[in-house]
C-alpha cells in the first residue's frame, strides 16, 4: 500500500543559502522532499531563501535588526506596538540574540490564524530554532527538530579563545548565548530530535540533556551536480581553499593562517583563497597584519555554490581547520569536486572524511604545525596519489551523503512521530 505524500511546514529563523550550513540544508532538504512527492512550504525569516520551484515560502517578517555584527535599525513607533516586535528590539538593545524565540512566536501566531495546525500540515519540522513558541506548536501538530550541532560548543570555544581579563568581552558573549537555555528546555521536552551526525547525537546527549534513545541520526547530503570535478580547469599548484561560512573561533581559521605563514617559510609562492568575508570585530585583520601573510589571501566574500565548485577546480589543496562540525558541509563538497583535503578532527569530521590517508588527511584541531604539515604532504605528493586520493573522495560522498537518501530518512521520522502523536 502506497503512502500518502505529506505537508511539512519546514521552519527556519534564517534562511540564507549562502551563509552557514543550515541555509543550505533547508534548501536541499525541501527540494529533494518534493521531488519525492510531497508537499513542503518553507517558514523563514529574513534573509529568505531562495527556493526551488514547487517549494513554498511563507516568509515571516521580522525586524531584521541585524547586519553582519552590527545593529542596523531604528524602529518606528509603528513597528513597537507589536509585543513580539517590543520583545526582539529590547531583548536585542540588552546585547541578547533573540530572533529564534521572535521568529517562532511569530509562527505561532501565524498557525493560530489560520487553523489549529497552521491550515492542514501533517507535520512541522523546525531547524534549531527551538524557541518556546515550538512547544505551543507542538499541542496541535506533531513537531520534530533538527539540531545539527549543540551551540554549546560555540558558546565554549568563544570564551575559550578570549583572555580571562577580558570580563566585558565575556559578559556580552554570555548575554548573546542566553538563548541556550530556552533551547536545552524546549528541545528536552520534544519527542524525537534528528542530528546529521554520530559525533553531534554524542555531544546533544551530553551537553542538552536529551535522553540517546530520543535522538535519531540522518545525514545529509552534497549537491554532486554542483559540486564535481572539472578536469577542464587547470589547478593552481600553489593554491590552497577554505570555506569561512562564518568568521569565529569555531572554525579555526587563525590556525590555518599561522600553518600558511609557516609554508610561506620555505614556499613563499603559496597562497590561501578564502570562500567568504571577515568579521569586523573577529580579529582576523589584525592576525593577518601580524603575520605579514596578506598578500598571500583573497577573501571572495559571498559566492554562488557553482562559484565555489569552480574555486575548488582551480585549487591545489582544500582545508577544512575547524575546531568542530556538527557535520562539515566544507569538507564534504571539496571531496565531491575530488581536490585533496587536509581536515581537522574535530567533531563530525573524521565520519565526512573516512578514512586517514585514502580519502583526506586528518589532523588535530588547533595544531598550525600538524596543519601545516599534512598540506605540505599533500603539495609533495605525485600526482598518482592525489588522484587517486580526490577519486576515493566523491566515491564516499556519493555512496553516503546523496539528498535522496537524508529524505527518505528524514521521512521515516517524520511518520514515526505522527503515529506516536496519534497513539
Amino acid at each position: 500500500m502506497t503512502e500518502k505524500p505529506l505537508r511539512i511546514a519546514l521552519l527556519t529563523y534564517r534562511g540564507n543559502p549562502r551563509s552557514g550550513g543550515q541555509g543550505i540544508y533547508v534548501k536541499l532538504l525541501s527540494k529533494e522532499l518534493v521531488d519525492m512527492g510531497h508537499q513542503v512550504d518553507v517558514w523563514s525569516g529574513p534573509p529568505y531563501p531562495e527556493l526551488d520551484p514547487g517549494v513554498g515560502l511563507k516568509k515571516v517578517p521580522s525586524m531584521d535588526l541585524w547586519k553582519g555584527d552590527k545593529l542596523r535599525k531604528v524602529p518606528r513607533i509603528s513597528e513597537l506596538k507589536d509585543p513580539i516586535n517590543r520583545l526582539e528590539y529590547c531583548r536585542t538593545m540588552m546585547g541578547e540574540f533573540v530572533e529564534m524565540r521572535t521568529f517562532l512566536d511569530r509562527v505561532d501566531r501565524s498557525f493560530h490564524t489560520v487553523g489549529a495546525n497552521g491550515g492542514g500540515y501533517d507535520i512541522v519540522h523546525d531547524n534549531q530554532s527551538l524557541g518556546d513558541a515550538l512547544l505551543d506548536l507542538r499541542k496541535r501538530v506533531p513537531v520534530i527538530a533538527t539540531i545539527h550541532h549543540p551551540i554549546t560548543k560555540d558558546y565554549e570555544i568563544e570564551l575559550e579563545t578570549m583572555p580571562l581579563y577580558a570580563l566585558r568581552k565575556r559578559w556580552g558573549v554570555w548575554r548573546w548565548y542566553s538563548f541556550l537555555e530556552m533551547q536545552k528546555r524546549v528541545c528536552r521536552q520534544l519527542d524525537r530530535v534528528l542530528t546529521v551526525s554520530e559525533a553531534s547525537a554524542k555531544d546533544i546527549h551530553s551537553e542538552l540533556g536529551i535522553q540517546r534513545d530520543r535522538l535519531r541520526v540522518v545525514g545529509i547530503g552534497i549537491d554532486t551536480d554542483i559540486f564535481r570535478p572539472m578536469p577542464e580547469i587547470k589547478r593552481d599548484k600553489n593554491q590552497l581553499i577554505t570555506t569561512l561560512s562564518a568568521d569565529v573561533p569555531l572554525k579555526g581559521l587563525h590556525y590555518l593562517l599561522e600553518a600558511l605563514s609557516l609554508l610561506r617559510r620555505d614556499r613563499p609562492d603559496v597562497h590561501l583563497k578564502i570562500i567568504g568575508r571577515v568579521r569586523p570585530r573577529s580579529g582576523t585583520k589584525q592576525k593577518i597584519k601580524r603575520l605579514g601573510i596578506a598578500d598571500a589571501l583573497m577573501f571572495t566574500g559571498k559566492v554562488e555554490a557553482h562559484e565555489i565548485a569552480e574555486a575548488y577546480a582551480h585549487s591545489n589543496v582544500a582545508v577544512v581547520a575547524s575546531l568542530y562540525e556538527g557535520f562539515g558541509l566544507p569538507a564534504g563538497e571539496a571531496m565531491a569536486c575530488e581536490i585533496p583535503l587536509v581536515s581537522t578532527t574535530g567533531g563530525a569530521l573524521p565520519e565526512v572524511v573516512g578514512t586517514d590517508g585514502k580519502t583526506g588527511l586528518l589532523v588535530e584541531p588547533a595544531n598550525p604545525q600538524a596543519l601545516a604539515a599534512g598540506i605540505r604532504e599533500l603539495l609533495d605528493a605525485d600526482e598518482e596519489r592525489r588522484a587517486a586520493m580526490g577519486k576515493a573522495a566523491r566515491a564516499r560522498v556519493l555512496e553516503l551523503f546523496t539528498w535522496r537518501k537524508s529524505a527518505e530518512r528524514t521521512v521515516e521520522n517524520y511518520r514515526e512521530a505522527i503515529a506516536e502523536s496519534a497513539c
